[in-house]
């Protein structure tokens, strides 16, 4: 989150002085162009970073949750047990508050006044112990059910918030790309107009072919934020080569960065490497013919593009599942 206020306030500041340049030169475009893509990457990995996190812990939750009704059932069958014990005493005029306890239902109470029923019956204490231990998990249970949800919350919203600083430097790369001609803005940014029709007709027999071959599906599938697809809710350029490898046979990290960082480095490019750009903060698959498909920017599709321009100036290097 205070990555994205961060940013967002970078992002004021850097709106100010653009707009305060009566007549920005190409080389101060760029410039700032340049920028804003750097922050744009960053902020791109920290969404899809805290996207795995929300996963991760939504299936935790789930998880959770199935305790929490298993626990539940002992807790509800043992108090129905102990429940019996206390209108025996009740009947023998032992009873003390007893029934009353047992009628909350809810496992803190008893919990706070576990003593009153282990007075109840010297001759169950066994059974009483094991009433507390399933009211014990359950209590626990629920507490970190609570917690869990409260941490999705704040993943939900701290999402909700990078998104927001992204949409601010997105509509500002916009307004200084409307600056540029075609080919300037080739340049200084990742291509979007390619190909987004074009279609694959090699073999499939390696893993890697079979990457190339799903990347080629998926041209014209429309960029998301933190997208993992499939098409209609879309791909990240990370997002997308991590779904093509996927569908090879290959599981590998799922941010640029980590994907840079984990996999093999290579200097002789073959179809199926992972290209990466701009400090590990963007990525596409080299498909051959001095070619890779991109999920370029927000309001682009996957596309077929050229190595060349923006890709060429900000190469880093490939790397190779």
């Amino acid at each position: 989150m205070a990555v994205a206020v961060f940013a967002s306030g970078l992002l004021v500041g850097m709106a100010g002085s653009a707009t305060a340049a009566p007549a920005p030169t190409l080389s101060q475009v760029q410039a700032n162009l340049s920028k804003l893509q750097s922050q744009l990457d960053q902020l791109s990995q920290q969404y899809d970073q805290v996207q795995q996190q929300l996963a991760t812990t939504n299936q935790r939750l789930a998880v959770i949750n199935k305790q929490e009704s298993a626990y539940a059932a002992s807790f509800a069958t043992m108090r129905q047990e102990v429940g019996q014990i206390a209108i025996a005493a009740y009947e023998d005029g032992n009873f003390n508050s007893s029934l009353a306890l047992l009628s909350s239902g809810s496992p803190q109470q008893i919990l706070n006044r576990s003593s009153i029923l282990q007075q109840l019956s010297a001759s169950n204490n066994a059974k009483i112990s094991q009433f507390l231990v399933a009211a014990k998990q359950l209590d626990a249970t629920q507490t970190l059910v609570e917690r869990t949800k409260a941490g999705i919350q704040s993943l939900s919203n701290n999402l909700a918030a990078q998104k927001t600083a992204m949409n601010k430097l997105v509509s500002q790369q916009q307004t200084l790309l409307a600056q540029l001609t075609p080919a300037q803005a080739a340049a200084v940014t990742p291509n979007t107009a390619g190909s987004t029709t074009a279609t694959y007709t090699g073999p499939t027999s390696t893993q890697a072919q079979k990457a190339v071959a799903f990347a080629y599906s998926k041209l014209g599938c429309p960029y998301v934020f933190g997208g993992t697809g499939p098409c209609g809710s879309g791909y990240d350029c990370s997002g997308l080569t991590q779904a093509a490898w996927a569908a090879a046979g290959v599981s590998i990290p799922r941010t640029s960065e980590e994907q840079w960082a984990g996999l093999p480095h290579v200097s002789s490019l073959q179809p199926g490497d992972i290209l990466v750009f701009n400090g590990a903060g963007h990525v596409g698959i080299y498909v051959g013919n001095n070619q890779l498909i991109d999920a370029p920017v927000p309001g682009a599709s996957v596309e077929l593009v050229g190595f060349s321009g923006w890709y060429q100036s900000t190469y880093d290097g490939a790397v190779r599942p």
